[in-house]
């Protein structure tokens, strides 16, 4: 797993993040998914709480000392109510802006100077610790195979599994981890990227799964609801990205 200065939104993105197609992160799934995770862990840092379904700072003078949470954060005090669905698309390229910088601080991410056509200055970036991803994805493997008990997945490592399967991430789009296929879906949700599948069978226990570990992720009742919220806002865009398109 990488090592504990990454947040949640930092990990999610760098989850996301494919070494052979590097622009395919900067996308609306990918940055949903990234203010998703921003939006949880201020939660369960006790600095937003649900308000009736609305987003809502727990005070207006605490930080983080995190620059991404904190810039969403003071985003949130600033701007009118909104509920936790609207909230994981508002502005979100903004957060996932933030942690993309924040990767390249880490050394995770390398950020690269180009030239369009020879004049226009540009940015790209590249994964530059390859181990550092790799072992996030084997954890999210391991944990949504169901290779550790749910009570014993650090919440944190939950919460990144759950989130990671409603936007069907690579590895978290494989229900059986050894091959099988097939989708999943966003914990507490009669319906979802997975719902075709029938009662039983890899889709079923992908679902068991799931809602075991978003239990572990959101102990408390409140915290549950706001990760079913934004993860079906994850789930709903990345539903949308995949339908096909034309006549």
């Amino acid at each position: 797993m990488p090592r504990d200065p990454l947040s949640l939104p930092a990990r999610l993105c760098l989850l996301a993040w494919d070494p052979a197609r590097p622009g395919a992160a900067d996308a609306a799934r990918v940055h949903h998914l990234v203010r998703a995770g921003a939006l949880v862990e201020l939660v369960r840092r006790g600095l937003l709480r649900d308000d009736d379904g609305i987003a809502t700072p727990a005070d207006l003078d605490s930080e983080t000392g995190d620059p991404v949470l904190d810039g969403l954060l003071e985003l949130v005090r600033e701007s009118l109510p909104h509920g936790w669905r609207p909230w994981v698309a508002l502005h979100a390229r903004v957060t996932f802006d933030a942690v993309r910088e924040q990767l390249v601080a880490e050394g995770c991410l390398r950020a690269e100077k180009k030239r369009v056509l020879g004049v226009f200055p540009s940015v790209e970036y590249a994964l530059a610790r390859r181990d550092t991803a790799q072992a996030l994805d084997r954890r999210v493997r391991e944990v949504l195979a169901g290779q550790v008990p749910a009570g014993e997945v650090p919440e944190r490592d939950a919460a990144v599994a759950v989130l990671a399967a409603a936007a069907e991430l690579g590895c978290a789009g494989d229900p059986g981890g050894a091959g099988e296929q097939g989708t999943v879906d966003e914990p507490g949700a009669a319906r979802g990227p997975g719902g075709a599948q029938g009662p039983g069978g890899a889709g079923a226990r992908r679902r068991d799964r799931i809602a075991e570990l978003a239990g572990r992720a959101a102990p408390a009742p409140a915290l549950r609801g706001v990760l079913d919220e934004v993860c079906g806002a994850v789930s709903d865009e990345t539903a949308h990205t995949k339908a096909p398109t034309g006549g």
